[in-house]
C-alpha cells in the first residue's frame, strides 16, 4: 500500500487532509518532533502545521512534549492504539445511529431505484446488497467483478445466507463449500461476451434488493432498485440460467442445443421461427 493510500483511508476515518499528513509525519519520525520539523517532513505548510497538530492532540491522536529547550515537541498515538480507538469510537456511533436514524426517517413513497454510473458505485452497491442479505443471495458474476465481492460473499455465507452463484468462470471460493456455485459452461464465457459485449453483473439479496448492470470497454453502468417485482425478476433471471447449466450438464449440451434447433417453441421464444 502507498504513502497515499494511507492518507486516503486515514481521511475516511475522519482525519483533514493536514491531520493525516501530520500524523504519518510524526509516525515515520520515530522520536518526538517539533511543529517546523513535521511541516518539513509531511507538507503541510508552515502557517497552519501548529492549529493542525493541536486538532491531532484533541482527537488524542498526539500528544505534546516540553523538550529541553521548552520547545513544544509531538509523540503519535502508535498506530495500533489508534485504530484500536477509532474502531471502538465507529462502533460506538453506528450502534447509536442504527435506532436513531430509522426514528427521524421518512416512509419512502415508492421502491427505491437509482442509476450507478462508474465501476466503483455498482461494486459499492452490490456490497452493500450482499451486506444486507439475511435470508438468500443468488448472484450471476464474472471473475473481474468477483475478486472485489468474494469477501463480502463469504461473510454472507458465514451468516447462514443461502448463496447461489453463477460463475463465469472458476469456482471463486475455491469448492470451500460456500454457496452453491454454478459454473457457466453453457454457453462458453466467451460467446456470452461476443453475444452481450460486456459482462453482466447481477446480485439480489433476499428477493427484496438488486444490483443490475454490465462492464465493459473500460466503463460500467447500472441500476440499483428496492423494488421487490423487479429484484424478484433479476433473481428469477439467475435461476433460469442456473437451471439451463444443470440440464446442460445432465443431458448434454449438444442435446440443448438440437432442442434450441428444432423444437418449434424454443425457436419462436428466440424469435427463429
Amino acid at each position: 500500500m502507498s504513502a497515499r493510500d494511507v492518507l486516503e483511508h486515514l481521511q475516511r476515518l475522519g482525519m483533514s487532509g493536514y491531520e493525516a499528513k501530520a500524523y504519518v509525519a510524526l509516525v515515520g519520525a520515530g522520536r518526538p518532533v517539533n511543529g517546523y520539523e513535521v511541516a518539513k517532513r509531511s507538507g503541510v505548510p508552515r502557517s497552519t502545521v501548529y492549529e493542525t497538530l493541536g486538532k491531532l492532540v484533541a482527537r488524542g491522536a498526539a500528544y505534546e512534549l516540553r523538550g529541553s529547550s521548552d520547545a513544544t515537541e509531538y509523540l503519535p498515538l502508535p498506530p495500533e492504539a489508534l485504530l484500536d480507538r477509532m474502531r471502538r469510537e465507529f462502533d460506538g456511533s453506528v450502534a447509536v445511529l442504527r435506532s436513531a436514524l430509522p426514528a427521524v426517517a421518512a416512509a419512502p413513497e415508492g421502491h427505491l431505484i437509482h442509476g450507478l454510473k462508474d465501476a466503483e458505485a455498482m461494486l459499492d452497491r452490490a456490497e452493500d446488497v450482499i451486506a444486507g442479505a439475511r435470508r438468500g443471495l443468488v448472484m450471476s458474476v464474472w471473475p473481474e467483478e468477483m475478486a472485489r465481492l468474494r469477501a463480502a460473499v463469504v461473510d454472507a455465507a458465514g451468516r447462514d445466507v443461502e448463496v447461489s452463484v453463477v460463475s463465469f468462470g472458476e469456482d471463486p471460493f475455491g469448492g470451500d463449500g460456500t454457496g452453491a456455485v454454478y459454473r457457466h459452461r453453457y454457453s462458453a464465457p466467451e460467446a456470452v461476451l461476443e453475444d452481450l459485449g460486456y459482462r453482466l453483473l447481477v446480485v439480489v439479496g433476499d428477493r427484496r434488493e438488486a444490483v443490475v448492470g454490465g462492464f465493459g470497454e473500460g466503463a460500467a453502468w447500472g441500476i440499483y432498485t428496492a423494488d421487490p417485482a423487479v429484484a424478484l425478476m433479476a433473481a428469477e433471471y439467475v435461476r433460469q440460467d442456473i437451471a439451463l447449466q444443470i440440464l446442460a450438464d445432465r443431458v448434454g449440451a449438444e442435446e440443448i442445443d438440437r432442442l434450441f434447433a428444432t423444437d418449434p417453441g424454443l425457436l419462436r421464444l428466440l424469435g427463429r421461427s
